[in-house]
């Protein structure tokens, strides 16, 4: 099996990227973090064995636009002399469509990229240039990742995003970057990725809505195509856990309850609904792309969710008696388990069909220990 290293692994792009090696390819990438390149003979020893770097380390926030520049120059310098001299080593560069601006950033990084075309193809070894456009996803930092982030982060926290210089910018989803970037282990040349344009004020204005209809109702908002999907998620992730459970409204009478479990404004999707016996467990699964909501109507259940590639478990109680949902994250492995004594039955909803060719669905335990 191809052994990969990631530097900035633990970086947004980074945890993206190890997260589609373990679902999509079986593979369990050498993580490179600051520690590492704080220690560069630690670095050295990390990177003796390994076949693939994805460099996704960089700088692009710092107190003066030399420091920016001069970051990432010095990244690549760091990584080129902890690569092994005697072999060759293939490198995927995560570079930035503004190398080709004069800014500080475009600068530090096609700076980085021509020493590191360098190092590689003196050593044997292939050199991909990804330039990549403005990446947004899940877990993104605000102030510092994207506009996307800081919009998210806001609209998440009840407040309304400031669009000044109101501009199309080409965006792409951090799962796509994760695929652009794993495709390219082995190729040599230079790519520039085209995002797909959307203004600053169409971005706000989407989250303004998704909150509107998904925070206060729980209702999910059209989701007609990828971008939206991503955008969306993109949003829940900032919501989770505080936001959940979140309660239905009840409607009762002689006959009993009346309850909604999913409304939607658009897309495809299926609802479905299982029985558990008593200490059972079902799921133990992740999703890339989808949107999967559990909603407990008999019984007791604990759900068990954890973010992949992390060791925290958030869990949550949920009954009948009080009819409750709580909605998976992406990228988050989950679970849910009759701790009652009686029957425990849950409605399930999906915005996508069951595929069996791609079903989006990839096993792993919550508790981190192998499946059998």
């Amino acid at each position: 099996m191809t052994r990969v290293a990631i530097t900035g692994g633990f970086g947004f792009l980074g945890w993206h990227l190890a997260c589609r090696l373990r679902a999509k390819h079986g593979i369990e990438p050498l993580r490179v973090g600051r520690d590492d390149y704080a220690d560069p003979a630690r670095l050295a020893r990390s990177l003796a064995d390994v076949d693939v770097v994805l460099h996704v380390a960089g700088v692009n926030r710092a107190h003066t636009d030399a420091e920016v520049e001069q970051g990432n120059v010095s990244l690549a310098r760091t990584l080129v002399g902890a690569l092994p001299a005697d072999r060759p080593v293939d490198l995927v560069y995560a570079n930035s469509v503004q190398a080709e601006l004069d800014n500080a950033y475009g600068r530090g990084k096609a700076g980085a990229a021509d020493l590191l075309a360098d190092a590689v193809h003196a050593r044997g070894g292939r050199f991909q240039d990804l330039l990549l456009p403005n990446i947004f996803g899940e877990h993104g930092r605000p102030h510092h990742n994207s506009f996307v982030a800081t919009f998210v982060h806001e609209v998440a926290c009840g407040g309304t995003p400031s669009v000044t210089n109101d501009r199309e910018i080409p965006l792409l989803h951090a799962q796509e970057a994760a695929a652009l970037l794993i495709a390219a282990m082995g190729d040599d040349g230079r790519t520039v990725v085209s995002g797909e344009p959307h203004s600053i004020s169409e971005v706000a204005e989407l989250l303004e809505r998704t909150h509107r209809l998904y925070a206060t109702r729980g209702e999910v908002p059209p989701l007609t195509s990828s971008f939206e999907l991503n955008l969306f998620n993109t949003y829940r992730a900032a919501t989770f856990p505080q936001l959940w459970p979140m309660g239905s409204q009840v409607h009762a009478d002689q006959r009993g309850r009346l309850f909604e479990t999913v409304r939607s404004h658009g897309g495809t999707g299926m609802a479905y609904a299982s029985t558990t016996l008593p200490g059972q467990k079902r799921g133990e699964h992740y999703h890339l792309h989808k949107m999967e909501r559990f909603v407990v109507v008999a019984g007791d259940a604990e759900i068990e969710v954890r973010r992949l590639l992390h060791d925290e478990v958030v869990t949550f109680r949920l009954s009948g008696d009080r009819p409750e949902f709580v909605d998976m994250p992406t990228l988050w492995v989950h679970n849910i388990r009759n701790v009652g004594d009686t029957e425990l039955v849950t409605v399930f909803w999906s915005d996508q069909l069951l595929g069996p060719n791609d079903p989006d669905q990839y096993p792993e335990l919550v508790a981190g220990e192998d499946l059998p």
